[in-house]
């Protein structure tokens, strides 16, 4: 399935002879129009739709009616990518072309386009500012209430995530409940998404809450709701999310994150499907599908005595195993391209390619951070790099960050390492005893201070290059063992 970009573009006060000009551009690339014959009619459908790019026509009658618009559209839709228009003949008006143009940008827009431009120019706006590059997708979930949104996309179209999308629909018909465990970053809740809109329970509510940004008190009343004077601050009596929930499903993100004693709440919630409110006597009854996630190995945390073996058996009734990126490396070309045509648009930069280079070197890093960690790469590339290839030598410090993670090294030279230790004059049989990898950390420490933090001298000194001083330095930094250099 190919990504279907729902995303339209609006035309404000057409009537213009560059008006045709933009249909057939938008309706190449299969991208929605949308048409607005008044201000007013404009910032209704900006309101009520998902639009990417909006083309405003420059009333040169009254020009401060068309940036007075542009300004309230600026106020409202801060991220709304404009291009004002303006249908006279740039040749016979030049001045005051120039003067609209240049308050234009001035106001927020990306670009002034006349009817005397040349058609390559509006291509080009259009390639910059609503591509388009086909992507591959396993799923998605169109929006009913908003015209143009997703409520998620699945990108990808290698063999393990298309198993993981079949199996998922595939529990998606029955009511017990799932446990999608996965890296961070690897899109948990996205599958569990998917699996509730695959479900007879699709057209009632999908509730999510985050069990690791809430503390112990925070979390049940979240879950269970309250009743008004339960506690200092309750003025209320409040829902909690199961009871949002009710016929549809609940979306535990970060099960493990919970603590025994709420743990052992939630398990009686499940068994007997019903709950008091904090502060409340009366029983109330529910009918939810509850999925769970995490990013650990439950069967360890239930050893470690950190999570409780009965509300895992609870939990597990089915399993979905979210695949890391590493093991999909067939998705990155479509990844790396989604998030090109996500936010190339904002860094209003055209990219036509790939940097070969770039690709393979991705397909050999291991992306500890996913999916999550591929899209803030390619954001930033998009933004501080330049041209119409997309690649990393603009941004050299992600080349360092990408390298690939290297094998562990033995100790440093013998030579080096020895010439300062006699250099510090340590006392004999000083070093026995001490494993070596200690030394060797103890070594860099002194030498960085020796050379106050200068760590090309350092190198030079330890006799190693300094790419790999820089390697060791950010991992003792990472372990919290070095001092600021």
């Amino acid at each position: 399935m190919t990504e279907n970009r729902k995303k339209g573009a609006l035309l404000i006060k057409t009537g213009t002879n560059l008006t045709r000009q933009i249909l057939q551009s938008l309706a190449k690339r299969g991208i929605n129009a949308y048409t607005a014959s008044s201000g007013t009619a404009a910032l209704d459908h900006l309101e009520k739709n998902n639009v990417a790019l909006a083309f405003i026509n420059l009333e040169t009658a009254q020009p401060a009616t068309t940036f007075n618009l542009l300004a309230k559209i600026k106020q409202h839709h801060p991220q709304l990518l404009t291009v004002m228009t303006c249908g006279i003949d740039c040749q016979q008006n030049f001045n005051s072309i120039i003067s609209a143009a240049a308050r234009s940008i001035k106001s927020g827009c990306c670009d002034f386009l006349t009817s005397s431009d040349s058609p390559d120019k509006l291509e080009m706006i259009m390639d910059t500012l609503l591509p388009s590059h086909s992507v591959q997708q396993c799923a998605a979930q169109a929006d009913p209430d908003k015209p143009g949104f997703d409520l998620y996309r699945i990108i990808g179209k290698s063999s393990k995530l298309t198993n993981i999308i079949t199996l998922a629909k595939r529990v998606a018909f029955s009511s017990a409940p799932v446990l999608i465990s996965g890296e961070s970053g690897t899109g948990k809740e996205l599958i569990a998404q998917l699996v509730h809109f695959s479900s007879t329970r699709s057209a009632e509510p999908f509730v999510r809450v985050n069990c690791a940004s809430l503390s112990e008190s925070l979390l049940e009343s979240e879950l269970f709701g309250h009743e008004k004077g339960a506690f200092t601050g309750a003025v209320a009596k409040r829902k909690g999310r199961f009871e949002l929930a009710h016929g549809g499903t609940i979306l535990l993100d970060e099960i493990t994150e919970t603590p025994l004693n709420f743990q052992a709440k939630l398990l009686r919630i499940l068994e007997m499907q019903s709950f008091e409110r904090v502060g409340g006597n009366d029983s109330i009854h529910i009918d939810a599908r509850v999925i769970s996630t995490s990013n650990r190995n439950l069967i360890e945390e239930v050893k470690k005595g950190s999570f409780r073996l009965d509300l895992y058996y609870r939990l597990s009734g089915l399993r979905l195993v979210v695949p890391p990126l590493r093991h999909r490396p067939d998705d990155l070309p479509e990844l790396v391209w989604h998030f090109v045509n996500m936010y190339a648009p904002q860094a209003q930069r055209r990219i036509t390619d790939l940097d070969p280079s770039m690709m393979e070197l991705f397909a050999k890093y291991s992306w500890p951070g996913n999916i999550r960690q591929l899209r803030n790469v390619v954001m930033t590339s998009l933004i501080l790099g330049t041209g119409p290839t997309l690649a990393l030598a603009d941004v050299s410090w992600i080349l360092d960050e990408l390298e690939p993670l290297p094998q562990r090294q033995p100790s440093l030279q013998a030579a080096p390492a020895m010439e300062f230790a006699q250099n510090i004059q340590l006392p004999q049989g000083a070093l026995a005893g001490i494993p070596l990898e200690e030394i060797e950390k103890k070594t860099i420490i002194e030498t960085l201070r020796h050379t106050d933090g200068n760590q090309v001298k350092a190198a030079k000194s330890l006799g190693i290059s300094d790419r790999t001083l820089r390697d060791k330095i950010k991992r003792y930094r990472q372990q919290g063992e070095l001092i600021s250099t």
